[in-house]
């Protein structure tokens, strides 16, 4: 690996090479036997204006590159430095695309050196760092950054996490090396030279890697057993509590500037107390309690003096990361007894080694983002301890391939087979037997729950943190769903008898080695192509169906679809009767496939073809075809009590079409098949309570009064100090049709309060549809050269990803909805306003409301104050508690909706947050009043 290594970093004028777009800057850096030795770097006169975006991201200005060079000065000087070198950059089609282009228009040769990107080799060899953004990879590797976004700066970067990439490279076993080798040609960096050699030096070597377990070609690291010597512990809960939370005790000793919260204890308290009398909890915690400490506590004490598992439950994986990696550890500090935690997902989460070995030496062409897939697990197998796929992230469509090769795709193994051994989810499974903690998801809690508790441990008692979300997951784990993509990918994956996807591979081997006899390839892809038909006429005609429904009011829900709650009594007989009809014919011809796979089992049988894996598939794949026959049955052709409705993409293909049931009513299911079959359950959330009554929480989730404690636990900080609450009297009301007036008087309010807060705001939005024209009016209307807008749905990445982005911008404004009304956590300076654009009551038409108010009609009851009112202001204390996340924090909160204050029900909202003070005046004024709080 001594070669010579030439690192580019380009600052330009854009993104288009050449044509309209110039390098402003060039920064290059030189390593030789593995060490920096020698740098290059000027300015570029690009002959046109540098934009104020590119001024501001990089501080290079006009004048800056007056009287620099133009490229043609220097691009022989610029070339020769490439001679017999890699050229390596960190997105090396960037800065080569313009590199080449300008070479070429000046009229010298363009470069063919071997590449490496950096990019690239970062996620393959460093999967788990949280982001490959050269700036994120020099935090996530301790890199020194100085000047980020300067040509040389970027490219002193870059060769020093180059160096750092080779260091990793050379570290990886003799087994990984060689199947990277397989994989290089798929890579976009020329990788082969580096590895081949590296492949050679390691198969002379002495020092095999000890801590790897190598089986079937794949190095895994080998994991240590956690087997901490139980503990009995004889101190009452009291004592306990004392030595931890009282003066000098525990906590002070371990905690910086440790203040005393008297509801953090009392929530210990109370949860000790349920667990003791064997009564259920409803616990509302709110912002700064320190709620998770505060039963972590409890639990910890309560399964090592009773010897039984407490499990604990969240809804969102953060929540769960943080539990295992910031307050466990800090738990561990704090109490005097060893105890064993372990957490358990469902097996979708693990990887199957089995699955991925076969994958490996599969024989199929394979794209970019597979291959790259694929070289990110090998090197992420030989550092992870649990194989839990969330560690990493993975390109897009490598998710796809990564649902081939999870737990959940594996039939049951032989406990005596090698893999049995080395399976994730089989060591995760042992490590939760054996737990005092158990920490899970939601999903996983209820799918446990209506599988007659056969997948966790047994437990008596339990924790669910989040628990606002309860409901609304067992809903799920009762209902269905079934998608377009999902059944033809299926099809797509089993594919034709002569197209090379799975079955004519299949079919090839069986005919190299027997006569296929009974199974007919005409008769399977005759079949087959009617069946892929049938599925395009059913979701293009449900497709349509809809549209025509719904063709008064195309309203979107918050995820930007359009949907429509179906009844078989209610629709039109002629339409349905069709669609009844395609649905029928389309499973006669799912179990047309099926019976075909299994004459071709049988005939593989007959064959003596014994490989488990094929028939394993085989069986697999039949499976998933009866359960697409089970659910186009219970949706279209079985009356049932559930809420069923249908999704479309609204600016989608014509056949992207979501079908979902569930029942109208959880709460006896969950009474009978969850809360009478525990000792203690605990559920606990910053949102449970409304005008501090729990009555809303436990009706809805079938909580029995005679056995239940509620407790309301007050936040600790000073929010009559901390926070303003703010609506205008003066903005059109949005009830009666003015929506465009709304919008624009909302958006007005938003430029205005941004000048005062210099930004820092989070605007709440209750639909996907008003936010879209917010943002293209705000667009039109702000300063974008001194805010950045960042809008959910339409700038690019994930709620973190938006978040961060929002985050490392001075004067950003952050427009949300759905997921952005919690979980979001923006403490201090970064977030100093939130607007609450409407008062967060579920649209009427979306279906399972619509449902469930239909059965509050029947049942005699007020539709609005027993479903619609709750929610929205359990919803409403959700988007309240972004803003305040700290004692030091200050903030408005503008609420644009006045029904909070002219409404009869407006009483409601400002009842259920903590008190602050209220100001509802003219826009004018309340702008006048936050400067002057500010």
């Amino acid at each position: 690996m001594n070669e010579k290594y030439v690192v580019i970093d380009l600052e330009t004028t854009g993104h288009s090479p050449v044509n309209p777009d110039k390098i402003i800057e060039v920064g290059i850096i030189i390593i030789e036997n593995n060490e920096i030795s020698g740098e290059f770097s000027t300015y570029l006169n690009p002959d046109r204006p540098i934009p104020p975006f590119i001024t501001n991201l990089t501080g290079i200005s006009d004048q800056d590159v007056y009287e620099a060079p133009v490229f043609q000065d220097k691009a022989a000087e610029i070339s020769a430095l490439f001679d017999n070198s890699y050229l390596v950059a960190h997105n090396v089609p960037f800065d080569l695309g313009f590199l080449n282009g300008e070479l070429a228009a000046t009229g010298f040769s363009e470069l063919h050196n071997p590449v490496l990107d950096t990019v690239e080799l970062a996620r393959i060899l460093f999967p788990q760092a949280p982001g490959f953004k050269l700036e994120q990879l020099a935090d996530y590797l301790n890199i020194v950054h100085d000047e980020p976004h300067r040509a040389l700066t970027d490219a002193h970067m870059t060769a020093k996490l180059f160096l750092k990439l080779m260091k990793k490279l050379r570290s990886l076993p003799y087994e990984t090396i060689t199947h990277l080798l397989n994989l290089e040609t798929g890579l976009k960096s020329d990788l082969y030279a580096l590895l081949y050699e590296q492949q050679q030096s390691l198969a002379f070597a002495n020092d095999k890697h000890e801590n790897m377990d190598n089986y079937r070609g794949l190095a895994v690291k080998k994991t240590a057993e956690d087997n901490p010597e139980k503990q009995h512990t004889e101190i009452s809960f009291g004592h306990f509590l004392d030595a931890i939370y009282e003066a000098d005790g525990t906590m002070e000793k371990h905690m910086f500037q440790y203040e005393k919260r008297p509801g953090q204890r009392e929530m210990s308290e109370t949860v000790f107390d349920a667990f003791q009398s064997k009564n259920h909890a409803l616990i509302e915690a709110e912002t700064g309690t320190g709620k998770s400490l505060a039963y972590l506590l409890p639990a910890v004490y309560e399964a090592i003096t009773a010897n039984k598992k407490v499990v604990i439950s969240t809804y969102t994986t953060q929540l769960q990361s943080q539990l295992l990696d910031e307050e466990i550890p800090f738990i561990r500090k704090l109490v005097s007894f060893p105890f064993k935690v372990a957490l358990l997902k469902g097996k979708q989460h693990y990887i199957s080694l089995e699955k991925f070995e076969r994958a490996l030496a599969s024989e199929q062409t394979d794209n970019y983002d597979i291959t790259l897939t694929k070289a990110m697990i090998l090197v992420w197998l030989t550092e992870t301890e649990t194989g839990d796929i969330d560690e990493i992230q993975l390109p897009s469509s490598g998710y796809l391939f990564y649902r081939q090769i999870s737990t959940d795709t594996e039939r049951t193994i032989d406990p005596s087979s090698p893999w049995f051994s080395r399976s994730f989810y089989q060591k995760a499974r042992r490590k939760a037997q054996q737990a005092d903690i158990l920490i899970t998801n939601h999903a996983l809690l209820c799918t446990d729950m209506f599988n007659d508790f056969q997948l966790l441990p047994s437990y008596d008692k339990a924790i669910i943190d989040e628990a606002h979300h309860l409901e609304e997951t067992a809903s799920k784990h009762y209902g269905l769903t079934l998608h377009y993509v999902y059944v033809q990918n299926l099809l797509n994956l089993i594919g034709e008898a002569n197209d090379g996807e799975w079955l004519g591979e299949l079919l090839n081997v069986l005919q190299g080695n027997h006569d296929t006899g009974a199974f007919s390839g005409i008769e399977w892809n005759d079949v087959f192509s009617k069946t892929k038909n049938e599925v395009d006429d059913l979701f293009r005609t449900l497709f349509q169906y809809v549209v025509e429904q719904k063709q008064k009011s195309k309203s979107l829900s918050d995820i930007g679809r359009i949907q429509y709650r179906f009844d078989e009594n209610m629709e039109d007989p002629a339409q349905w009767t069709v669609i009844q009809e395609m649905v029928t014919r389309l499973t006669f011809y799912l179990r047309d496939l099926i019976h075909l796979l299994s004459s071709f089992k049988q005939q593989f049988v007959k064959a003596n073809h014994t490989d488990h894996y094929d028939l394993e598939d085989l069986t697999t794949h039949m499976e998933a075809l009866q359960s697409i026959i089970d659910r186009l049955e219970k949706l279209f052709l079985m009356d049932d009590d559930s809420v069923k409705w249908i999704e479309l993409e609204a600016y989608g293909a014509k056949n992207a079409v979501y079908l979902y049931s569930e029942p109208t009513d959880i709460s006896t299911m969950l009474a009978n098949d969850f809360f009478s079959q525990k000792e203690s359950i605990i559920l606990t959330s910053a949102t449970l309570s409304i005008r501090n009554s729990f009555s809303f929480s436990q009706t809805r989730l079938g909580l029995p009064s005679e056995n239940l404690i509620t407790a309301k636990i007050n936040s600790p900080f000073p929010y009559q100090e901390q926070v303003q609450l703010m609506i205008p009297d003066d903005f059109p009301d949005v009830r009666y049709g003015n929506s465009d007036d709304f919008i624009h008087a909302t958006c007005e309010a938003i430029i205005s309060l941004a000048q005062i807060t210099d930004g820092r705001m989070l605007v709440l939005f209750t639909s996907y549809d008003m936010l879209r024209k917010a943002y293209y009016l705000l667009r039109e209307t702000i300063d974008i050269n001194k805010y950045m807008l960042i809008a959910q749905g339409i700038s690019s990445g994930s709620r973190s990803r938006l978040k961060k982005n929002f985050q490392m911008f001075d004067q950003s404004i952050l427009l949300g909805t759905s997921s952005f009304w919690e979980g979001v956590d923006i403490p201090g300076q970064d977030l100093s306003c939130l607007v609450i654009v409407k008062l967060p009551f579920q649209p009427p038409d979306h279906p399972v409301y619509e449902a469930k108010s239909n059965q509050f009609k029947h049942e005699g009851k007020n539709a609005f104050f027993e479903m619609a009112l709750p929610n929205a202001v359990i919803r409403f204390k959700q988007g309240f508690g972004r803003l305040i996340r700290s004692s030091s924090d200050r903030g408005i909160v503008f609420v644009c909706d006045a029904r909070i204050m002219k409404a009869k029900y407006g009483k409601f909202f400002t009842d259920s947050i903590p008190p602050v003070p209220i100001t509802h005046d003219s826009t004018q004024r309340i702008l006048e009043k936050a400067e002057e709080w500010f």
